[in-house]
């Protein structure tokens, strides 16, 4: 089966906007045009779509959801990674938070979780597994498209890619300061179950 992961586009979060609940965050205009040219590129119709249960993958997956209106839809708990608590971040800009960012990432530790509603890079390592096995249950064939948050797809690359690596340094690759995410908006990142194994595909612009 295939599976197409694909970024949010961008979002008010992502063009500066003070955030103060990140399941809310909605699209900017130009996340919407993203939106509708990820579901006008579509060759294929999908056997499911998938979304996390956030505003931005959503809007994101609208489009394509109204294209292929018979398809199923479904919500996995695949929602962005929240590894700094709501305390640090609530209604802050990137450049306040930067300060607990670099010290959390320099840090690497896979085990540590930094409060209340945020979660470790281990757990987050975990949810991209379980959604990793639903999706490699499905019937060979499948093809199925995955609206979710860019560190959570970079972290099923990392599963599949980097098998290798343990996970503090899985965790040290993450951090990518002052480069452009390693995911970007509204890219998608293809994942290939053959032979009983994962394999990752080249990532696509919309």
């Amino acid at each position: 089966m295939r599976a197409i992961f694909i970024r949010h586009g961008e979002s008010t979060g992502n063009a500066g906007v003070p955030c103060h609940d990140l399941a809310t965050i909605e699209l900017t205009e130009r996340g919407h045009e993203q939106a509708r040219a990820v579901a006008a590129s579509w060759t294929q119709a999908p056997a499911l779509i998938v979304t996390s249960p956030y505003t931005r993958t959503r809007q994101t997956a609208a489009p394509t959801i109204a294209r292929f209106p018979g398809v199923p839809v479904e919500v996995w708990p695949i929602e962005e990674f929240t590894y700094l608590q709501p305390a640090r971040w609530n209604g802050t800009r990137s450049a306040e938070r930067m300060p607990h960012l670099e010290r959390y990432w320099q840090d690497a530790d896979p085990d540590y979780c930094d409060g209340e509603e945020a979660e470790s890079f281990a757990t987050l390592l975990r949810r991209c597994e379980a959604a990793l096995d639903r999706l490699a249950a499905m019937p060979a064939g499948s093809l199925v498209y995955v609206f979710g948050h860019g560190q959570f797809i970079q972290a099923a690359r990392a599963i599949v890619a980097d098998a290798d690596l343990d996970e503090r340094a899985k965790m040290r690759a993450f951090w990518r300061k002052g480069e452009p995410p390693a995911i970007s908006n509204a890219q998608r990142v293809g994942f290939h179950w053959q032979g009983g194994r994962w394999e990752c595909a080249p990532a696509l612009a919309a």
